[in-house]
């Protein structure tokens, strides 16, 4: 039986699973039938701001921040007051030349003193398996290095969003953990550091960092064999499942409600579905919202 959720009003679902649905269309109209407060976690990867047209389509960086206000001011209607906005963006250089665009340090000055969210905490999505580019640069002139890291933007409604990092320890290192087993004796670091006899004690894991070391290298996944059985085309930029488990699991709990409003493959549905959170995904290619039905092969 499927659980009892909010859903866009008058709208019907393409696909309905146990804890969510994903609709077909413009997120920037289907978000204005979202009820308000009612979302606990937005977790998207919009189209980014790139110098070259990508098939899934995207602004240039010069018209990006009037392209999204208007959506990002449906987000924070619908958030709850103790509720998230994790937006993941890529960069860009300017056309033409090896300077970069600054538009996602823009769009997060607007997004905290226009639309009145606030800066929780930045992260940064770290893929060592990116190849280099731009090719000008990067491979024929040899000027830049590659550019491996996306900028994260966790924004909130509320300088109190719902967030516990007990939720998303990471295993201690061996010399923590030798540390652990042999003690510690309370001192004063090199650094000026006082470190107490806290520091000794077992948590039962250590607080990530807000670097996400998190390599996309997805080539033989159950979701592309999927694709490729059924001959639909897959979503040509996806985002990794423990990118969207770290933050699920970091600001939500079970029953929650998390939205991706720019969907692609619905990597955020599938594993809300996994974790149990209620989700809604808005996409408004019909081709990726097929193909989107492979990261659910097994859940039907």
């Amino acid at each position: 039986m499927k659980s009892k959720q909010l859903t866009p009003q008058k709208l019907i679902p393409y696909f309905s699973y146990q804890y969510g649905d994903i609709y077909l269309g413009d997120s920037q109209q289907l978000l204005q039938s979202v009820e308000s407060s009612s979302v606990n976690l937005i977790l998207t990867s919009p189209p980014f701001a790139l110098t070259r047209k990508k098939e899934y389509g995207n602004e240039s960086a010069s018209k990006y921040i009037e392209w999204f206000l208007p959506f990002a001011y449906e987000f924070q209607r619908i958030l709850t007051a103790d509720g998230s906005l994790v937006l993941e963006l890529g960069g860009a250089y300017l056309p033409g030349l090896p300077v970069r665009s600054i538009y996602q340090y823009e769009l997060l000055v607007k997004l905290c003193n226009d639309v009145g969210l606030y800066l929780a905490q930045e992260f940064y999505h770290y893929n060592s398996a990116r190849l280099p580019a731009p090719a000008e640069w990067v491979n024929i002139r040899r000027i830049r290095v590659k550019d491996a890291v996306n900028v994260v933007w966790w924004l909130s409604k509320t300088p109190y969003p719902k967030a516990d990092n007990r939720k998303v320890l990471k295993p201690y290192s061996d010399s923590m953990q030798l540390l652990l087993q042999k003690g510690y004796k309370p001192k004063k670091r090199p650094s000026g550091h006082k470190i107490s006899t806290h520091f000794s004690k077992n948590n039962n894991g250590a607080i990530p960092p807000n670097l996400l070391e998190i390599a996309n290298t997805e080539s033989n996944s159950a979701y592309l064999r999927c694709c490729k059985a059924k001959n639909i085309k897959p979503h040509p930029a996806r985002f990794p499942e423990s990118f969207v488990e770290f933050f699920v699991n970091f600001l939500t709990d079970e029953g929650d409600m998390v939205l991706d409003p720019f969907a692609g493959s619905n990597t955020t549905g599938k594993v809300a579905e996994k974790l149990k959170r209620r989700w809604m995904s808005f996409e408004i290619n019909e081709v990726y919202i097929k193909s989107s039905q492979c990261r659910f092969a097994d859940a039907r």
